[in-house]
């Protein structure tokens, strides 16, 4: 058979199978938003949900999910640019690291369910902290961090070996060439990397069902002392997000507009989601272009 007949075949096999997959998510996509944009309102938006009469919104659950995620990344960035440094510039390869390595990939191919049962018989139970915001942070970073971690030492591997000479030469120690030639850059892939991370942790469910709760206690919104329990910020506190939020209307059955309140939720959900991936492509390639002069 012609080779160029053969390769134009596979070629247009692979475009078809990107374009069914592009229509598979595209079609997804529009469906959820033209079920839900129409029941999104400011009044959807700021109102706090009802549980036996219509008319409820996501208020107090998109703050809980927005202030879940603020913490669990407070939490887990730190953590994770430590670890990667540590296994890109510094340790030596041996069965140690090898082992931290595997360990990595298992972490972060566990099911959020196993993750939030572990957060619920360690965090929940035995620190008892109780379903609360700072056990579905905690829960989250177990979540989020093997993935994070990876991220910033693919991040710096990256980086070309010519650079780490070039610090050295001019002087520079070994910690201060990873702060000052070699993180500047790897920053763009970094932060791509954690914005994306946070996208993800925005979407969980299941990790905070078993952690956070699945109760949204009236806020006082104009008490900010975190050590008030009717206060936004208060971390012993339950909390359902938003995620939870949809899965709990959904099970139960006892809202009247469930349906409208579920379709309106995932609409926000979905928009927060691309909005986070929309801003890791933007500020990346901005980050790339301002660094490298490209």
């Amino acid at each position: 058979m012609d080779p160029k007949k053969v390769d134009k075949l596979a070629t247009g096999v692979l475009y078809t199978i990107a374009g069914v997959i592009v229509v598979i998510l595209a079609s997804l996509l529009g469906y959820i938003l033209l079920q839900g944009l129409p029941h999104v309102s400011w009044h959807f938006l700021t109102s706090p949900a009802k549980s036996f009469e219509a008319g409820g919104g996501i208020g107090i659950q998109l703050f809980n999910s927005f202030y879940l995620l603020l913490l669990s990344m407070v939490i887990s960035v730190p953590l994770a640019l430590g670890a990667g440094i540590y296994l890109a510039e510094y340790a030596k390869k041996s069965w140690v690291t090898d082992v931290i390595r595997t360990a990595i990939e298992i972490l972060s191919s566990l099911p959020s369910v196993v993750v939030g049962l572990f957060g619920f018989l360690v965090f929940v139970l035995q620190f008892h902290f109780g379903f609360s915001i700072l056990s579905g942070a905690l829960a989250l970073t177990m979540f989020n961090l093997p993935l994070l971690t990876r991220n910033v030492e693919d991040s710096l591997r990256q980086v070309s070996f010519t650079q780490r000479e070039a610090g050295l030469a001019l002087g520079l120690s070994r910690w201060e060439t990873v702060i000052h030639v070699i993180i500047p850059e790897a920053l763009p892939g970094i932060l791509t990397g954690m914005i994306l991370g946070a996208g993800r942790v925005f979407g969980e469910a299941a990790a905070l069902i078993y952690t956070a709760g699945q109760s949204a206690p009236a806020l006082d919104f104009t008490n900010w002392n975190p050590l008030n329990i009717a206060s936004p910020l208060n971390p012993f506190r339950p909390a359902e997000t938003l995620a939870v939020h949809i899965w709990k209307i959904n099970s139960e059955g006892i809202q009247p507009d469930a349906a409208a309140v579920s379709a309106g939720a995932s609409a926000v959900l979905i928009i927060a989601v691309l909005l986070f991936n929309v801003l890791a492509r933007f500020l990346g390639n901005r980050l790339y272009k301002k660094m490298t002069a490209a």
